[in-house]
């Protein structure tokens, strides 16, 4: 499927052999290393040299530009705004229910657009400014703590490889990758797959989060040892969504506790739903590549290119509502970058790619892209 020479794959090196570093987001400056180390000639040298001149030349910052911080400022006004209306207004059960989709559509667009960018400190440069943005999660019923070590040690160090990208982790249900054992079940999955997905916020809330902190399923989780203060953040976060979301609304408002709750779960399923599609159109998609090893390709680069895929790339809507997630070569190349920085580095990576022979895969919009998601879990539902 690829065309690259198979050598050695680094960034493992910079993030799972640490289980017990303090900051669990490896440095901008190791990460540039990776893909410094190549030859003066290289794709990967010019590459990163041509995405580096981008801030260069114009004299702009990486981090959080003016659109960003409109963008943080309105997630969190209409999120606030949609539960102060709740206990201001005090509206019946149609336009309770409304505006708690409201704020749950707000926590969408804040996991997508602000958990995320402050998960790989592509906010700010400072690094307290991130972290407690980064309690966004939080503020949405999931462990950011949790989520920061799935998501960098398990997911950014491994694209792609059975058994260690969590992201492939389908607990039997699914098979996303071929080295995965096939079960009968799995000739469905293409089709039951958008109902699971779409629990997938609620599997983080109820049990996830704590699955992963007491029963860890991955070998680097049970290396790492937590603090007691991450386990006492664990519960008062957990304590504060279900309060705000469940409990106040039953005793202050005296709604009716199975009106909130299909509210509650409405809102999970949008919120999982959405995010599932925006991550699983970008590597679980029938062009990309499932690595047997790390020991595939000469630099990360590489890796990245082939395992990745981006989609609506030309669309600024799609870009603004999926955090620029939908630029996903960019985002694995320039985790530390703001996302409203990564349509100019996407066409840098384009015509780099096209000057290099480099495979680069894209759908036009993020339909097509998922279509190709449900494919791939054809193909691989059907086949040994």
């Amino acid at each position: 499927m690829i065309a690259e020479t198979p050598v050695t794959f680094q960034p493992e090196a910079v993030i799972a052999h640490q289980p017990d570093i303090a900051d669990l987001v490896p440095s901008e400056t190791s990460a540039s290393q990776i893909i410094e180390s190549a030859g003066a000639s290289s794709f990967p040298k010019v590459l990163r040299s041509r995405l580096d001149g981008f801030f260069a030349d114009q004299s702009i910052s990486p981090k959080a530009d003016r659109t960003m911080w409109v963008k943080i400022a309105m997630g969190l006004a209409v999120l606030v705004g949609a539960w102060i209306a709740l206990y201001t207004l005090r509206p019946g059960s149609w336009k309770f229910v409304a505006l708690y989709l409201l704020g749950g559509l707000a926590q969408t667009f804040l996991l997508l657009n602000i958990a995320h960018d402050s998960n790989h400190n592509a906010i700010s440069s400072r690094s307290h400014v991130n972290k407690t943005l980064n309690y966004v999660f939080d503020l949405c019923g999931m462990s950011s703590y949790m989520w920061r070590i799935l998501h960098h040690r398990g997911h950014h160090s491994c694209i792609n490889l059975h058994g260690e990208d969590d992201a492939l982790s389908g607990r039997g249900i699914f098979r996303f990758t071929p080295y995965e054992p096939r079960a009968p079940w799995h000739r469905f999955q293409h089709i039951y797959a958008l109902f699971v997905y779409a629990m997938f916020s609620l599997d983080y809330v109820f049990f996830r989060d704590f699955q992963c902190f007491f029963f860890p399923p991955h070998e680097y989780l049970r290396r790492t040892k937590h603090s007691l203060r991450e386990y006492a953040i664990l519960f008062a976060g957990k304590g504060f969504y279900l309060t705000y979301m469940l409990i106040l609304p039953v005793m202050v408002l005296g709604k009716s506790p199975l009106l909130v709750a299909g509210a509650f779960l409405l809102v999970h399923l949008i919120v999982g739903l959405t995010v599932t599609l925006v991550f699983q159109s970008t590597h679980t998609v029938d062009s990309t590549y499932f690595p047997s090893d790390r020991g595939e390709f000469e630099n990360g680069v590489y890796h990245i290119f082939a395992t990745t895929a981006d989609y609506a790339t030309e669309n600024p809507l799609v870009g603004w509502l999926a955090g620029g997630l939908n630029h996903h070569v960019v985002h694995h190349l320039c985790p530390f970058v703001c996302h409203t920085h990564y349509a100019p580095l996407t066409r840098i990576v384009k015509e780099t790619a096209k000057e290099f022979g480099v495979p680069y895969r894209q759908h036009s919009t993020m339909t097509l892209a998922i279509q190709h998601h449900l494919i791939l879990l054809k193909q691989l539902g059907n086949e040994d």
